[in-house]
């Protein structure tokens, strides 16, 4: 089964491509894993305003980490969905786009 990789420099970008590979090319959600490129929690590595700082109750703002880029992997089942899903990934933004199997 072969397996595509890209990374994204916002978590919004990374939630968008994996929207469209759900609803547009009926891509299993289980078959898609989206976290961090690295062992951090981030955000990504630009914030998209979403990711602004919120005040908390005590006073203090928690901001989102942005501590590196977001990976996303997805596997699927022919390499006719391989290939539409690196084209999906990449429109979405998605950089170092692998295929893999």
């Amino acid at each position: 089964m072969p397996t595509i990789n890209a990374t994204f420099e916002t978590r919004r970008e990374a939630e968008l491509a994996t929207e469209h590979l759900v609803q547009e090319h009926g891509v299993d959600r289980e078959d898609i894993d989206v976290g961090t490129e690295g062992s951090e929690n981030s955000a990504g590595v630009t914030g998209n305003g979403s990711e602004n700082p919120t005040e908390l109750e005590d006073g203090t703002e928690d901001e989102a980490a942005l501590n590196g880029r977001i990976a996303v992997t997805v596997t699927v089942d022919s390499e006719e969905i391989a290939e539409a899903v690196q084209e999906v990934l990449e429109e979405h933004g998605g950089d170092d786009v692998t295929v893999e199997g």
